[in-house]
């Protein structure tokens, strides 16, 4: 009966280590974000050493090898936290592996084309067992309705272009995602470049995220029901006058959008 155990064991620890190497601090990529993104505006931007980070490349490519090494198996077993922080840091981190691409022949996303080969529509990924697009992941996996439900994603899946959200300075771990979610939020509505309240107008003048994807923010999370109660609970964010922030809790602005900034948030710019 010993032998048989210890034979048993030997075959099963194969997949015992197999199932337990994925790094879930993803180590790797904080490192590389550590070293090549630029904290800008006290913290409410970022913009990428695209250059620098080109010389890093094959320690970029082995992280996204160790993401196409998960199975869709040993994904379904994490925990929701888990999986969403793994599924932000591979858009996040293919994102950046396409720019590189191109990079320095590129000042946009949209220069890889908007109709044909376009950057989020490009089946280059190789993720969970599929060949995936950047769409997949965040539109067929991150906002699946009924699985995350967290509006707060959309600022933390960053595109490459100055009018998205910042791309942190580390990666998202499932210990912390809810607080580095938050402060994703926290950060994205300080930013007066790209959201703020008008008082000559009596409007709030926001970014297009708010626009092109106004029903993720009707997922009930801490009771949020609307894009309006969204903004209700983070007035003191959006105005600095206590009877602005009023206006915009009691849902009485009028809302507006800010064109969105496709430019390339490359550090040398």
């Amino acid at each position: 009966m010993t032998r048989l155990f210890l034979i048993m064991l030997m075959l099963a620890l194969p997949f015992a280590r197999a199932h337990a190497q994925f790094d879930h601090q993803h180590k790797a990529w904080s490192e590389l974000l550590k070293k090549h993104v630029v904290v800008i505006d006290g913290g409410k931007a970022s913009q990428v050493r695209y250059a620098a980070l080109a010389r890093d490349r094959e320690a970029l490519k082995a992280y996204l090898a160790s993401l196409s090494k998960v199975s869709a198996a040993e994904f379904r077993d994490w925990s929701k936290e888990q999986q969403l922080a793994f599924l932000i840091n591979a858009y996040n981190a293919h994102m950046v592996e396409l720019v590189l691409t191109r990079y320095p022949n590129i000042k946009s996303v949209w220069d890889f084309g908007k109709i044909f080969n376009n950057p989020f529509r490009q089946r280059f990924i190789r993720l969970l067992g599929r060949d995936m697009h950047l769409d997949d992941i965040e539109h067929g996996m991150i906002r699946a309705k009924g699985v995350y439900d967290d509006p707060r994603i959309h600022f933390a899946v960053s595109c490459a272009s100055i009018g998205c959200p910042k791309l942190r300075d580390e990666a998202y771990v499932a210990d912390r995602l809810d607080q580095q979610l938050e402060n994703q939020v926290v950060q994205f509505l300080s930013d007066r470049s790209r959201n703020r309240y008008k008082a000559e107008l009596n409007a709030l003048e926001v970014s297009e995220i708010f626009k092109w994807y106004a029903e993720d923010f009707s997922s009930g999370l801490k009771s949020i029901n609307s894009r309006e109660q969204f903004f209700a609970a983070y007035a003191s964010l959006l105005a600095d006058h206590s009877e602005h922030q009023k206006l915009i809790r009691d849902q009485k602005v009028d809302i507006r959008f800010f064109g969105y900034h496709w430019g390339l948030n490359d550090a040398k710019r």
